[in-house]
């Protein structure tokens, strides 16, 4: 995408999980990631239809790290899907943590996808759990609707983010992330590993001015 566009009615604005756990003091805290709210709440303005996605895990999710003992934050284990990176606590239904950012802003946003609430399985995506193939609802959802482009904003960029972004592109939509909409949890070799994945799939990353030029 070279120039500006207008959002229109084939458009989506997928803001993922915007919370404050993942937020400067947050317990999953991703290095600025409230900086992405006020971009998010502007290119929201310029959205008829906006989606939320937000991470709402019961205690004792097998994705944390303290359910698994001798292992720490950021190591790796298997469980029944396969690999799976180990978390703080976070995002814990029913805590403050789970809550989005106070200052997001955006009330016309039609449906909130909760997502990695089953304690067995993960899910970074707004499409499919971990497994790949448990659905949240939401391909439905937009194809119903007849939305056919989904720009991807949030956090983070090498998760959350690139999973959904992969799984729209993957499911025929057109996938567009707004790169200084978004930060990255940056992980060792996540953040080279989604940008190659991005250029593989023909996924787009534009920048904010390219869709607030006229929004």
């Amino acid at each position: 995408m070279t120039a500006p566009f207008d959002p229109g009615e084939g458009d989506v604005l997928l803001v993922i999980d915007v919370q404050n756990d993942f937020c400067p003091g947050g317990v999953l805290e991703v290095r600025e990631g409230d900086r992405v709210v006020p971009l998010v709440n502007r290119l929201a303005r310029g959205f008829r239809d906006v989606v939320l996605t937000q991470d709402w895990h019961p205690a004792g999710h097998l994705s944390f790290a303290s359910q698994h003992p001798g292992k720490a934050p950021f190591e790796t284990t298997t469980l029944a899907y396969g690999e799976q990176t180990l978390w703080p606590d976070h995002c814990v239904q029913e805590t403050p943590g789970a809550a989005f950012h106070q200052d997001l802003d955006i009330p016309h946003a039609e449906l909130v996808v909760r997502k990695g609430f089953r304690r067995e399985i993960d899910s970074y995506s707004a499409f499919f759990e971990n497994d790949g193939t448990t659905p949240t609802g939401l391909i439905g959802y937009l194809r119903e609707r007849g939305l056919r482009r989904v720009v991807c904003a949030g956090l983070a960029l090498d998760f959350c983010v690139r999973f959904s972004a992969e799984d729209a592109k993957r499911n025929d939509f057109e996938a567009v992330i707004v790169g200084d909409a978004c930060r990255a949890v940056d992980l060792p070799g996540t953040v080279e590993a989604a940008t190659a994945s991005f250029k593989a799939l023909g996924i787009q990353v534009v920048n904010s001015g390219e869709v607030l030029a006229r929004a």
